[in-house]
């Protein structure tokens, strides 16, 4: 468990999204419901963001600027301390290869955007259980 999180009893979520007006949308949704968020709007700041804010979820759009959600993914894999941040992927791209890679990098379940509230906050706190402290 993050410093932050033990200080605060809230958990941190880092939205990486590059489209701000879906990151606010996402930051203030997360916000309302009692998490503290961190951002990053591209992936080649996405690790940066990761690496400083030790969040306890990470919620990643697929579609960014500086390389794709997937190379963030594989190079989170990559790195045993951050390997355990659970992932959701929330994504406008519905097709079956797309689900396939990001199952094959230990995501689910894939959200398809626009995500309503209820099933982001059901698919945070099923996320979160998964984390280990």
């Amino acid at each position: 468990m993050n410093a932050t999180r033990r200080r605060s009893g809230r958990p941190k979520i880092l939205v990486i999204e590059d489209d701000a007006v879906a990151r606010a949308d996402l930051e203030a949704r997360l916000a309302a419901n009692g998490y503290i968020v961190a951002r990053a709007a591209d992936a080649a700041s996405a690790l940066t963001v990761v690496n400083r804010e030790r969040p306890d979820l990470i919620l990643l759009d697929l579609g960014l600027p500086g390389g794709d959600g997937f190379l963030v993914l594989e190079r989170l894999r990559k790195i045993a301390a951050l390997a355990v941040i659970p992932v959701l992927v929330i994504t406008g791209r519905s097709d079956a290869e797309t689900r396939k890679r990001v199952e094959a990098l230990g995501v689910a379940p894939l959200l398809a955007k626009p995500v309503e509230t209820e099933v982001l906050l059901a698919a945070i706190r099923a996320g979160l259980e998964t984390k280990p402290d």
